[in-house]
């Protein structure tokens, strides 16, 4: 007598997505052998419609591509800025080489920074005797510690926002004689070599122009140019 065979049964797997995540990473190059799957594939787009995973992807790379673009677009703009702003510093130190005097190179810095760089503030000032008559503005370093003690802190430039007082110590008229008497927002950079001997600063009536993020490179540059250039000549008596 025979023994009956009985039939084997079929055991269902269920599957779940992590295993379907797994055995896609596994075989990489299924959609490459399996391409009608991909038109049978549908995913949810943002306005609610279903799409296909081909057209998915290509609104992906589209997507990725904008972003791109505008990435380059920046660095494009940035590198733009960057060549303009060294011409122009190239064009001041070539200035500034060619003074004679601490007049000359405080003419040289307001004039480049009113025209060239197009700043709507400038202002150099170097410590010393201020009750002598000068054609460039001298102050002790005193007054400007009663005015600005915070801000001559270091050898470092500071950047960002200032009170009115602070402002207007450093910019004291709007270039036509005319106080200016709002806040705003500077970049000041101390000339010391180990001693105060002034700063340099640019200023702008918008309080978030110059922030403690930007950069100061072109700035501190100049101002050791000056420093430099200073001990040419006499420096005012501090």
């Amino acid at each position: 007598m025979t023994a009956d065979k009985k039939p084997k049964e079929s055991i269902a797997v269920e599957l779940n997505d992590e295993d379907v995540r797994d055995y896609l990473k596994k075989h990489r190059d299924f959609f490459e052998r399996h391409p009608d799957m991909l038109d049978q594939l549908h995913v949810t787009h943002s306005s609610g419609s279903a799409v296909s995973l081909v057209e998915k992807q290509v609104s992906v790379l589209r997507e990725r591509n904008m972003d791109m673009r505008k990435r380059l677009n920046t660095l494009t703009a940035n590198a733009r800025e960057n060549d303009k702003l060294y011409e122009q510093t190239r064009g001041l130190v070539l200035n500034l080489l060619d003074a004679d005097s601490i007049a000359g190179l405080y003419r040289a810095f307001m004039h480049a920074m009113q025209n060239s760089f197009d700043v709507e503030f400038a202002s150099m000032i170097l410590f010393g005797d201020a009750s002598d008559e000068r054609d460039y503005r001298v102050d002790s370093l005193e007054n400007a510690k009663s005015h600005i003690g915070a801000l001559l802190n270091g050898r470092k430039a500071i950047c960002g926002a200032l009170r009115k007082e602070e402002f207007t110590y450093l910019f004291p008229s709007d270039g036509a004689g005319h106080p200016f008497y709002q806040g705003g927002s500077a970049a000041i950079m101390p000339l010391t070599d180990g001693t105060q001997l002034g700063l340099i600063a640019v200023g702008c009536s918008d309080a978030n122009r110059y922030t403690s993020d930007m950069g100061v490179l072109f700035l501190s540059h100049i101002a050791e140019v000056i420093l430099r250039l200073m001990q040419r000549f006499s420096r005012p008596e501090a």
